[in-house]
């Protein structure tokens, strides 16, 4: 996940007391809390006695007196690091210590009580279905009661994941993030004060050989069937007039595996697609469309005077990518205080090996560039699960004295519509092979330069190939 702190905010102290330095913490570019560098102080402390002190990094020290706008500005940018570092450590990040502290500071902030509440999450297909849960209930909590509506099995739920999206004007889903473990997703979207901002259950693989696990089970094969309908109503999936007819013909036949096992055959089945934006491959400032699947970033474009074309970059040829962030100065080349937060210019950045011994960056701008680079780490995890021999089969934890709540009348999963005629306006693509050198080359050996350490993710799951391979 991507931490960010981007402003402080002066607040005056409780009962009229001394003023004090508020710290805005931000994940994937929206307000999650507000915290003090006492807070922060504290789950440093804590951190530090659980895993020791060589374990944690290090912390923004104390200051005797108060501090000046430029100390201010240097520890934001010190505990912005600092989250960002324990955030990535795989022990600490991942700790129950530190995601329990986001979770009642995003409470806090938000001042939302706890109380018993109706949360509404969405089906791939526009279905509801509605839980009750606790304000305070985090990720887990909220989708295993969606799991228990449903009747999925508890050896499926980890098949599955919320994801915050914003609903679309045609019903498509634009996604914000995948909702994680030091989040309340009640208050998460409810904080947004829009309805446009819904929760939306998906599968969360992208190997479509762990379909066959989930359509063993008839509520597993329904959610299944159903994403996949409502990705090929909306273009997501790619089909020609006569796979569309052998769809439809199934459909009719309610034959749902058939179907499935076809889909599983079409370009881009089960990837996630992202709004439009602008890519610097094959050229500068390129309208592209990005999707995500099947271990690749797929870029849809059309090149000026040439048909619809596309680009596919494997993850196991990325060597390293990274998301960044700016403000665009205005034409003056000075910032202004007054500019707009909507402004902020997000990329994703990844070194791909184009051929033997030769890296290309590609930069893709985008404000879904953190989610982009969360489904390429998502997919490398999962390229290494597989790789080691393991299964994403697996059973959710159960904390001390936690239950699930089951509802007394299970939801079943409606089938949705038959599919309507392929839009005539999406044309078939043809792979795009040309290797331009728009952007830097570097050599396999040598490390990037231009970017910290801390804001390039490596990748595990790189394998150097060679041009007969290409």
């Amino acid at each position: 996940m991507h931490f960010s702190i981007p402003e402080t905010e002066s607040r005056s102290g409780d009962s009229g007391g001394s003023a004090y330095v508020a710290y805005n913490i931000h994940v994937n570019g929206v307000l999650h809390c507000r915290v003090r560098y006492s807070q922060l102080l504290g789950l440093h402390e804590q951190l530090r006695k659980e895993y020791g002190a060589n374990v944690v990094p290090a912390f923004p020290p104390k200051k005797l007196f108060s501090l000046t706008p430029a100390e201010v500005e240097q520890r934001r940018e010190q505990l912005e690091k600092y989250m960002q570092a324990v955030r990535q450590d795989p022990l600490l990040g991942s700790s129950e210590t530190f995601n329990s502290f986001l979770r009642r500071a995003q409470q806090e902030t938000q001042q939302v009580p706890t109380e018993e509440v109706s949360l509404e999450v969405l089906l791939s297909n526009g279905q509801k279905v509605l839980v009750t849960v606790l304000t305070s209930d985090q990720t887990e909590d909220v989708l295993e009661a969606v799991a228990a509506k449903l009747d999925l099995p508890d050896d499926l739920i980890g098949y599955f994941s919320l994801f915050l999206v914003r609903e679309k004007e045609d019903g498509a889903f634009s996604f914000v993030r995948k909702l994680q473990e030091f989040e309340l997703p009640y208050v998460s979207v409810t904080s947004l004060r829009s309805q446009e901002y819904k929760i939306v259950l998906r599968k969360s693989y992208w190997d479509s050989a762990y379909d066959d696990d989930v359509m063993e089970n008839r509520v597993g094969l329904n959610l299944l069937y159903a994403q996949t309908v409502s990705d090929i109503e909306h273009g997501w999936i790619l089909v020609t007039k006569e796979q569309h007819r052998q769809l439809k013909s199934l459909q009719e036949k309610v034959s749902k595996k058939e179907f499935l096992r076809l889909a599983q055959t079409l370009r881009h089945y089960g990837y996630l697609r992202f709004d439009a934006c602008v890519a610097d491959f094959p050229e500068k400032d390129c309208p592209v469309v990005v999707s995500a699947g099947n271990s690749e970033l797929s870029l849809q474009l059309r090149l000026p005077g040439q048909q619809l074309r596309e680009g596919s970059f494997r993850v196991t040829r990325m060597r390293c990518w990274r998301v960044t962030s700016s403000v665009p100065l205005p034409s003056g080349g000075t910032s202004s205080p007054s500019r707009g937060r909507g402004e902020v210019r997000l990329e994703l950045a990844f070194e791909y090996l184009m051929s033997k011994d030769r890296l290309q960056w590609v930069t893709i701008t985008s404000p879904q560039a953190i989610m982009m680079s969360i489904c390429l780490q998502s997919m490398v995890d999962e390229l290494m699960v597989k790789k080691s021999g393991g299964s994403i089969r697996k059973m959710l934890r159960r904390r001390v004295g936690g239950t699930l709540r089951r509802s007394d009348s299970q939801q079943a999963v409606k089938s949705p519509p038959l599919l309507e005629s392929p839009d005539a306006s999406r044309e078939s693509m043809v792979k795009l092979s040309s290797k331009l050198s728009a952007v830097s080359l570097r050599g396999i050996g040598s490390p990037s330069t231009d970017a910290s350490a801390s804001a390039i993710h490596g990748n595990f799951a790189f394998e150097g190939i060679g041009d007969e391979d290409l």
